[in-house]
Order: C-alpha cells, then structure tokens, then sequence
C-alpha cells in the first residue's frame, strides 16, 4: 500500500489500511511461525512415507519398516521451515489475520 500526501487528509483510507498487523504481538508471531513450520514437517513426512512405502531401501528384513519409519521422522523433522512451504503459509496466514 502506498500513502501519499493527499492521503493523509483521508482518515477513512487509513483505518481501512492494514496498520492493525502494527500490534501483532512477537510471541503470536512466532507461534504462528512454529504452526507453520510443524505444517511442514508433517507434510514432508506424509510424501516420504508414501514415496518410501514400496521400496527396499532400508532392505527386506523385518526391521525394514521401523528403520524407514525412523528415516522418514528424522528427515521430516529436519526439513521443516527448509522447504518454503512454511514461508507461503506463514505470509499468506500473517496478512489475513
């Protein structure tokens, strides 16, 4: 948004202006980063356990499957706020509230 001088005399535009995201609390804005970044952690870990599903990369043994379990967790849990789907989240939630 642009305010030029003219429109300062027009008090109606200002308060129709997003200056109210002005008072969002730092503690509300990083929750709402944390939400966001969790969003992608369980997203990433969603497409890993179904792009792992049936696969032997962790081999044929009966194991396999905790061990694809754990690898899915830890990269998920890696990755969250690395991908950028957080960032689209997090602006698109942050301007609407």
């Amino acid at each position: 948004m642009n305010i030029n001088s003219a429109d300062l005399l027009n008090i109606a535009k200002l308060k129709s202006s997003n200056l109210n995201s002005l008072d969002k609390a730092p503690s509300e804005d990083k929750k709402l980063r944390e939400v966001c970044n969790d969003f992608e952690s369980f997203f990433m870990h969603q497409i890993l356990e179904v792009s792992l599903k049936n696969t032997n990369v962790a081999g044929d043994s009966a194991g396999s499957d905790i061990i694809k379990g754990m690898y899915t967790d830890a990269i998920s849990k890696n990755s969250g706020g690395s991908l950028g789907i957080s960032d689209m989240l997090y602006k698109f939630l942050s301007e609407k509230s």
